[in-house]
């Protein structure tokens, strides 16, 4: 980020502070109301959003109302009531404060929690990387540092610790010399 002389070790604990819950882009309607890419698989999770931070654009703004029309993901803003007021919010990410997070039920974990996981073969300890990010195929995917991708899928990642940012994969066979490769775990 340019601008930010507080430098990086800042920077990264505000960073932190943060979870993105949405994407915006393009314009909806002419009331100002924006389309999303939404970053929860709970769409219940929207309709209590009050207040949301838009990370792009430097301001906290309140929410009028959101909702979903044919699967897309809609917000009305307080606020941004024409077309070109929502065209400056395209790529503006929609963030809450890590504390308003919605609970989770057993066995769930967000996506943001997963980023940053050491993956780690449970019968060999041979490290398979860092996860970068998250893929949405229909079911979700741990994007490695390699490129690899490896299924988040119960009878794969058997053990999965985001507190010690690791987790412990069954590979099915075959799915290492696919291009999932590693070294030994210390």
């Amino acid at each position: 980020m340019t601008g930010d002389s507080s430098g990086p070790p800042e920077r990264l604990h505000r960073e932190a502070q943060w979870v993105t819950v949405a994407v915006l882009g393009k314009t909806r309607g002419n009331r100002g109301e924006v389309t999303a890419e939404p970053f929860s698989s709970k769409s219940e999770r929207y309709q209590s959003l009050q207040q949301v931070y838009l990370f792009g654009t430097g301001q906290p703004v309140a929410v009028e109302e959101v909702w979903f029309h044919d699967g897309v993901l809609i917000f009305k803003f307080a606020g941004i009531d024409t077309i070109s007021d929502a065209e400056q919010l395209r790529g503006a990410e929609v963030r809450i404060p890590m504390s308003e997070r919605a609970p989770l039920e057993e066995g769930e974990y967000f996506q943001s929690d997963l980023v940053g996981c050491e993956v780690v073969e449970r019968h060999t300890g041979q490290s398979l990387g860092r996860v970068v990010d998250w893929a949405d195929a229909g079911s979700g995917l741990l994007v490695l540092e390699s490129g690899a991708l490896i299924p988040f899928a119960r009878s794969i990642c058997v053990a999965i610790d985001p507190a010690r940012k690791r987790i412990e994969v069954d590979l099915p066979e075959g799915l290492k010399e696919l291009g999932v490769e590693g070294k030994k775990a210390p």
